[in-house]
């Protein structure tokens, strides 16, 4: 999944010092919790760096965090192929218009209501919870009720 204005309201706040600081949902990540728990491989992938974004991943033990990465598409396919995944076998959130092609690779793309229309236009799914308020967790959710048990990724 993308990072900014899908695990965040796509918002950054930065201080005078420089800092930056993002605010991530304690809902959205109970649910990447239970992805791991359950086997599911997560990655996030971010169009920038940010040291807020590597702090929760870790914090969260995202097993594969990608940052710095326009080319959504790239960087998604190249994840699947090391992680011996088909397309139909991938959910790909993202908001933006780097994000369009990802969201129309994966098995099942998915936006929020309040992304850029070539995103909205590629995902098969509109959550109905808000960026940063509860989305992921509602497409974790999602997975998670859907999952075949015999699968591991």
């Amino acid at each position: 999944m993308d990072v900014d204005g899908i695990l965040t309201n796509g918002t950054v706040e930065i201080s005078s010092d420089g800092t930056e600081s993002k605010t991530f949902s304690i809902l959205d990540g109970m649910g990447i919790v239970r992805l791991n728990k359950a086997g599911v491989d997560v990655a996030w992938i971010s169009g920038r760096p940010s040291e807020a974004t590597t702090h929760r991943a870790t914090e969260l033990k995202v097993p594969h965090l990608i940052q710095g990465r326009t080319d959504k598409i790239t960087a998604l396919k190249e994840l699947a192929d090391r992680l011996h995944l088909q397309p139909n076998q991938c959910v790909y959130m993202g908001d933006d218009d780097i994000d369009a092609e990802a969201i129309a690779w994966a098995g099942i793309g998915v936006s929020v209501a309040n992304a850029m229309p070539a995103a909205l236009q590629a995902a098969r799914y509109i959550t109905t919870r808000p960026a940063g308020l509860g989305a992921v967790r509602e497409i974790c959710e999602h997975i998670l009720i859907n999952r075949s048990p015999s699968k591991s990724s």
